[in-house]
């Protein structure tokens, strides 16, 4: 009767969500490690923690889902517990604990010691910047800040994540050297806004210190910023990132939309004019970077006049990678009091005219390539190919280099150059120049 209590227990962090879900998770399964607790990523274990996320329908049904299965399993035996946290949890926690019981506990996005406390870990201070990376061994997610302050209208961050809180620049230069330490060559910077870096904190808009100081980190090649706030970006980080080698001549700058009808109603305290001319001085400033962006159709009152003048602008701004989503109507954000009147047909239909855009558009920039030499990073081998990025492709959302495995031979996690051979509207080919 004894053998249950003697087997070990084996703790499976499931992710689902972003990247700053990835990083919460990391620190999570650092603390659990430290206290000698098994745990794995994504495997076989026999007590799971599923960290999820609630932005919008898609993602909550996945959620929904994941802890469904995992309900179920905790029924037939196959697990021993089930928790779950992050942003649904944090959202939803009443209804969650109503409609799925069968959970042993829910925690939100700010009880990391109390779900430890749960897994019979301990919440260990001292393990600041410590954690599992779960990313390739040759970048990692380093989060410098949680929470945003901004008002948009159709966001429910601020109610899972709170308000926009700042980690001192000298706690991140040194879980960045930690990182270094372990290997990783790539800092990809996230936050729900880089754009208020240091607000709280220094009473300035503190992005480009804080880069200042990462350049500094041996070891760390490549410096990536992803998620900037348009309004109010602090445009010294440009002069920085033309004079440094080390930053990413890259951004990520969710604009959601151009027309001034939707960006008023959107609260996003910017104008069509205010945006163009940013991207003009982007431009201007660092004519080599490759600007990222997100935008969303289908908004409340997004009449087709307001869809032409977005898809004109794209057409016109030439935006290196672009992702579009169709609008989520999503309760207790400013925007629920609004009629959700366009049509998910309708939707879908504006969203996928928009990627039809953006893949033209990404295909003549990429037949531009062909011929050229890059510095790329080598992430993995797929299949017959060694997979790498450029300076101006971030992971799992951008462009990918393919080195046909089967004639050439190279190292994951170094930088090597590469010759553009071919290309599609996603996917560079080429071929690593003798050095």
């Amino acid at each position: 009767m004894r053998t249950k209590s003697l087997k070990k227990n084996k703790i499976n962090v499931i992710t689902l969500g972003c990247s700053k879900n990835t990083y919460d998770s990391e620190v999570l399964m650092g603390q659990l490690k430290a206290s000698g607790k098994d745990v794995v990523h994504e495997q076989e274990g026999n007590i799971v923690v599923i960290n999820t996320c609630g932005f919008i329908d898609n993602a909550k049904a996945e959620s929904v889902n994941t802890i469904l299965e995992y309900a179920d399993k905790k029924e037939k035996g196959i697990v021993d517990k089930v928790f779950v946290t992050g942003c649904l949890s944090e959202r939803y926690r009443p209804d969650l604990e109503k409609e799925i019981p069968n959970v042993d506990q829910y925690f939100g996005t700010t009880e990391l010691p109390l779900l430890l406390k749960a897994l019979g870990a301990d919440y260990k201070h001292e393990l600041l910047g410590e954690r599992i990376t779960t990313t390739p061994k040759n970048y990692a997610y380093l989060k410098i800040a949680e929470g945003c302050d901004r008002p948009c209208s159709f966001c429910a961050i601020p109610l899972m994540r709170g308000k926009h809180v700042s980690q001192p620049i000298e706690k991140l230069v040194k879980e960045a050297e930690g990182l270094a330490k372990n290997g990783v060559k790539e800092l990809i910077l996230i936050a729900q806004d880089l754009t208020y870096y240091g607000l709280d904190l220094y009473k300035k808009r503190n992005l480009a210190e804080l880069l200042e100081n990462l350049v500094k980190v041996e070891g760390i090649e490549w410096i990536r910023l992803h998620y900037a706030f348009p309004t109010g970006f602090p445009m010294d980080v440009l002069e920085l990132m033309k004079r440094e080698p080390k930053i990413c001549n890259y951004i990520d700058i969710p604009l959601q939309h151009i027309s001034d009808n939707i960006l008023k109603s959107m609260r996003r305290g910017t104008t069509y004019a205010k945006t163009t001319q940013l991207l003009k001085d982007f431009r201007a400033a660092v004519p080599e970077m490759a600007i990222r962006t997100t935008l969303i159709v289908g908004y409340p009152g997004e009449t087709e006049e307001d869809f032409e003048i977005l898809k004109n602008w794209v057409q016109e701004m030439k935006f290196e990678r672009l992702g579009c989503f169709a609008y989520s109507h999503e309760e207790n954000t400013h925007a629920y009091l609004l009629e959700d009147d366009v049509p998910e047909e309708v939707k879908q239909a504006r969203a996928m005219e928009i990627m039809d855009i953006q893949s033209q558009i990404s295909w003549d920039l990429n037949q531009e390539k062909i011929g050229q030499t890059f510095r790329c990073i080598i992430d993995r081998k797929e299949g017959q190919y060694f997979v790498g990025r450029t300076e101006f492709d971030s992971p799992d959302v951008d462009n990918e280099v393919l080195i046909d495995a089967s004639k050439f031979y190279l190292k994951t996690g170094d930088f090597t150059n590469i010759k553009i051979t071919d290309a599609t509207e996603f996917d560079l080919y080429g071929e690593p120049e003798n050095n």
